[in-house]
């Protein structure tokens, strides 16, 4: 009865996006004149935009096949029609993941190089969470902004006036200043979304040029990655150290940033109230030594 009912939504489903998928082609179609694509207007065109034979000739598929497909009719689509359909209509990047949300076909999106910079809005939330630790990764594990509780817990202070990257940080100082505990677990599974991440960039020169130095720089980086071990990122309870303050214990949370795909915010949160107030100490300890530094560089 269960596996009934759920067939019955999921026909109601897949016919609704039929519908709404047949409606977003003749709107689209509407929109794009004969010019837009180097043809000529023609005389006696009723039509507003591009006729269904032009689409169909313009992306090299059958007119029948791009009209029962204008319909909603039950036929299949592959990645590389919808793409030819999506350029002939000119869709940008989110009408093109919806066409492919409608005719439920997996979509993948396309991938630039990774983001090296992020705007004053996202540094101002980061900045807004102090006390927590708080950074903003690309899939590399790039540092593109961090608050100073984060520099000071993870960089020993150190500012991000040239590119830091996390991995780099912890694979290559020395074991008795990795402020990460628990190496044997962590840096494996670090390692393991860095390579699920690598899936939509193998190939790329600047991620192939990474992977290459970083190997060469820790033999411990270049076994783990050698093993081909692949994990999502989820909340995880982390484990530090610092010289000052002792141990901390502290969630991550991810946060994803719109505009930025493979960007994320990470957020760590003491996990109980000792951490809670070690890492208001650090931050106030932190503080005062650089406002003291300061006054010793004015004077």
């Amino acid at each position: 009865m269960r596996d009934a009912a759920t067939g019955g939504v999921a026909m109601r489903t897949t016919q609704r996006r039929r519908t709404e998928l047949a409606a977003f082609l003749r709107g689209r179609r509407a929109r794009v004149t004969p010019a837009d694509v180097g043809m000529p207007p023609g005389f006696r065109r009723r039509t507003p935009g591009l006729r269904r034979e032009e689409v169909a000739q313009l992306s090299g598929v059958g007119v029948t096949w791009y009209t029962w497909l204008e319909q909603g009719r039950p036929i299949n689509a592959s990645a590389q029609v919808l793409d030819a359909v999506a350029r002939t209509l000119r869709l940008d990047a989110p009408e093109r993941e919806h066409l492919y949300h409608l005719a439920e076909v997996p979509y993948t999106p396309v991938q630039g190089p990774p983001a090296q910079s992020v705007g004053p809005e996202v540094r101002g939330v980061v900045d807004a969470l102090v006390p927590r630790p708080a950074v903003v990764y690309n899939a590399r594990y790039d540092i593109l902004a961090a608050n100073q509780v984060y520099r000071d817990l993870f960089l020993d202070g150190g500012d991000l006036s040239t590119p830091r990257n996390a991995l780099w940080t912890l694979f290559t100082v020395p074991e008795e200043r990795c402020p990460l505990m628990f190496r044997e677990t962590e840096l494996p599974m670090m390692v393991a979304t860095l390579r699920a991440a690598y899936g939509l960039h193998a190939g790329e020169p600047s991620w192939e040029e990474f992977i290459s130095r970083l190997s060469a720089a820790s033999p411990e980086f270049a076994r783990l990655w050698q093993a081909g071990d692949v994990a999502n990122r989820d909340r995880r309870l982390k484990v530090f150290r610092h010289a000052t303050v002792g141990e901390l214990r502290m969630t991550s949370l991810s946060l994803s940033v719109d505009g930025m795909p493979e960007c994320r915010i990470v957020v760590y949160t003491p996990d109980d109230e000792e951490t809670e107030r070690r890492t208001d100490l650090l931050r106030r300890l932190c503080g005062g030594a650089r406002q003291e530094g300061q006054a010793r560089a004015g004077q």
